[in-house]
């Protein structure tokens, strides 16, 4: 059967191979999401055996962080030199540990659970880099990517709309909720990565227009840091602010919008983030359009500058009673997706055809996330023992304004740095 399936997708054209490789790429990463975030739909407000001055659930999230963070670097290595025949099988080890994890989770008394947490991150930290490495190198990468890139946007809300009727309807426990979705979801794990072994590699019009992908060894990874390293470092920084925000504002979504109002409906978690992933991944699949790998570059980084402009844009008319809470929390999170999702998919990809170099994107993609994460914690920590009576919409805001202004900045340099390379290249 599989024989079978690669035989279609060798014949197809490119739309029915475009739908089939994006829906099957969605599907995957929206399956690893019911492993890593229904936790966060509950709120674990006074959880027997935690008696310490860290709030509860911003250890778990940290926990998890941790273990996804450690999985993000040891990625840098891992994924840019796996074999891609080993992806699918490195795949299911992976989601399995996960979910093994979060059965520990349930059977563990707390504080003891909080380890748990970081073990379920540990594993999840690749699967992205594995989903991508089917769909990088193709002249149709950016719509392929924005498709799978929808599924961390729109996953993250509908997964915690799953987890909440859990709790609500089934009366599943806050503890045994997140392995019980994650039982729901490893059906669509298992069928979608199938789907995506069974892909044709890049072909040769791919491989001339994107450069041939193929891992990179040590050696290969440091050349292309020595060549680029300042801008990648000015990405880099940008990232991690993004990843900063995008992470508190989807772990404490339950707590932002009860500081809004809106803390008893299971589906506004889904609701208010499908508008996000329309608009932020509409305005990114429209860089297929742009051949040049470097013009292509310096769209991207303009497309970074919009989003985090609309974040900061739509928090100041939030403040200023010019929108309401549900249309700012639309607006914020298109912005910062818009300027967060590139990082995930075209910006290292067009990064690498411009360079001209033989390599993978997953490289860059695990060296950035490596260092975002660690962004993430740290704004946690500064909630938790900096701002222990702010408001969670407070934060948010506060950080909304800081993301957008070094962020803006930090991209504007990379961008003029990358100009700067191309322009050297034209006149060499």
């Amino acid at each position: 059967m599989s024989t079978a399936l690669r035989r279609l997708l060798d014949r197809s054209g490119p739309i029915t191979f475009t739908a089939v490789a994006g829906l099957a790429g969605f599907a995957a990463y929206f399956a690893m999401y019911a492993f890593r975030k229904p936790f966060s739909a509950a709120t674990f407000s006074h959880v027997p055996g935690w008696d310490f001055a860290l709030d509860y659930k911003i250890a778990l999230v940290l926990a998890q962080v941790a273990g996804y963070a450690l999985s993000k670097l040891i990625g840098i290595k891992v994924i840019s030199e796996l074999d891609p025949t080993r992806r699918a099988f490195t795949f299911i080890g992976l989601i399995l540990a996960a979910w093994v994890a979060l059965i520990l989770f349930a059977v563990v008394p707390a504080p003891w659970n909080v380890v748990t947490l970081f073990l379920n991150g540990l594993p999840l930290g690749m699967i992205w880099g594995l989903v991508f490495g089917y769909i990088e190198g193709r002249r149709t990468s950016e719509v392929l990517g924005a498709i799978v890139c929808a599924s961390f946007i729109v996953s993250s809300g509908a997964v915690k709309t799953v987890g909440k009727l859990l709790m609500d309807h089934w009366h599943v426990s806050p503890f045994w909720m997140p392995a019980a979705a994650g039982a729901l979801f490893l059906p669509l794990a298992l069928i979608s990565i199938w789907v995506l072994s069974e892909l044709p590699p890049p072909s040769a019009a791919d491989e001339a227009a994107r450069v041939r992908r193929a891992p990179m060894d040590r050696a290969a990874r440091s050349a292309f840091i020595a060549d680029y390293g300042l801008g990648i470092a000015l990405l880099v920084a940008t990232y991690i602010l993004a990843t900063a925000l995008r992470d508190f504002r989807d772990n404490f979504a339950a707590e932002l919008w009860s500081n809004l109002g809106y803390g008893n409906g299971a589906a506004i978690f889904t609701a208010s983030e499908v508008p996000v992933a329309i608009m932020a991944l509409a305005v990114l699949g429209l860089i297929i359009v742009v051949r040049d790998n470097a013009k292509a570059l310096l769209v991207i980084h303009a497309v970074i500058v919009a989003g985090l402009s609309l974040l900061g844009g739509s928090t100041l008319a939030f403040q200023l009673g010019l929108i309401g809470p549900i249309a700012w929390m639309i607006l914020s999170g298109a912005g910062l997706y818009m300027a967060y999702t590139p990082f995930n998919a075209m910006l290292f990809d067009r990064l690498i055809a411009v360079s001209g170099r033989i390599g993978t994107a997953g490289f860059l993609i695990y060296l950035a996330d490596a260092s975002g994460y660690a962004g993430s914690c740290a704004l946690l920590i500064w909630r938790n023992f900096g701002l222990p009576s702010m408001r969670w919409v407070q934060v948010y805001i506060a950080s909304a304004y800081v993301t957008c202004i070094v962020g803006n900045v930090l991209v504007i340099g990379a961008a003029l740095y990358f100009y700067s390379r191309s322009r050297r290249v034209v006149r060499a």
